[in-house]
């Protein structure tokens, strides 16, 4: 057998934190209750704003949408890793790792540019506030999410078989607790510039050019408060606005630290937690960012619930 073809037929060893055994103890117990409640209130957030008919908008539309992004990345990612932090056993067989590979690509893809249409909607209603049903119509929500599922999948598409096809002569110790893309391809034992070429392409169109739009869209956003003479008008349109633009901050922060670290050994650690972070911390928080601070969806609980 060629030594090529030995990690597509027995997989890969994610080493994760396995240098640190008592750490991977903890990582499990935090994974498990972190991955329930993410699953637990995602799928209500989803369901709140599906039976509510005063959520019947497109900024909830948008967040119904987000909350579903963070339960397939959880749920196709996610239950590997205490599986890796439970015991010796290290492995994930090839089709696991194309699962995980994709779904990091695809979902993290469409969070970036979502993210980017959530900050647009935010501008439409700060700044068009009388003609933001006008602007928001069905249609253009509906060809939003589509343009951003389509651009999340085809990079996804491209780099995936990339990925996963890299010649790593039998090398199979992925060092990492998933199948990340950066972690695969430092595997291979040729030139892949090419490969990082393309995937920094991508990096401009899918992370870049919607942080561009996030910020130009806060900039309309914080002009137009500035101008507004209420105290509670201003307060009004800061409060819509504040929960995304944590959970941008939040998002985009952990990915450019992540991507700004040096490759030596203490930075490689700081890099899986930073993933680990955005990966299972990340879709809780946004959780508590849209329900705490958002009197609607609280509201919108408290009814389905039969608490009113």
């Amino acid at each position: 057998m060629e030594k090529s073809n030995v990690s597509s037929v027995y997989g890969f060893i994610l080493v994760g934190f396995s240098d640190h055994p008592k750490l991977e103890m903890v990582l499990f117990t935090v994974n498990f209750i972190l991955y329930s409640v993410a699953v637990l209130g995602n799928s209500t957030i989803i369901l709140v704003c599906i039976l509510d008919s005063q959520l019947h908008t497109p900024m909830y539309f948008f967040l119904a949408n987000l909350s579903f992004l963070d339960l397939c990345f959880s749920t196709s990612c996610i239950p590997q890793m205490p599986v890796n932090l439970w015991g010796p056993d290290k492995t994930i067989s090839c089709a696991g790792c194309v699962v995980q590979l994709f779904s990091f690509l695809s979902v993290r893809g469409i969070e970036c540019i979502l993210l980017a249409v959530m900050a647009y909607d935010s501008y439409a209603a700060v700044c068009k506030p009388l003609r933001y049903l006008v602007i928001m119509h069905l249609q253009l929500c509906l060809g939003l999410m589509a343009a951003a599922w389509g651009s999340g999948l085809v990079n996804a598409i491209v780099m995936s078989p990339l990925t996963m096809t890299l010649s790593r002569s039998g090398r199979r110790r992925v060092n990492h607790f998933l199948c990340e893309m950066p972690a695969l391809i430092k595997m291979a034992c040729l030139d892949v510039r090419a490969v990082e070429m393309l995937a920094f392409a991508f990096a401009v169109l899918i992370v870049l050019r919607p942080l561009t739009l996030i910020l130009v869209s806060y900039g309309y956003i914080a002009a137009a408060v500035l101008s507004i003479k209420s105290a509670a008008r201003q307060w009004k349109a800061f409060n819509t606005c504040s929960s995304h633009l944590t959970v941008v901050s939040l998002f985009y922060g952990s990915i450019i630290y992540m991507h700004m670290q040096p490759g030596n050994s203490s930075s490689q650690d700081q890099g899986k937690f930073l993933t680990l972070f955005y990966n299972l911390v990340t879709p809780m928080l946004n959780l508590l960012i849209y329900t705490l601070r958002n009197k609607e969806v609280e509201g919108a609980l408290k009814k389905v619930l039969g608490r009113q």
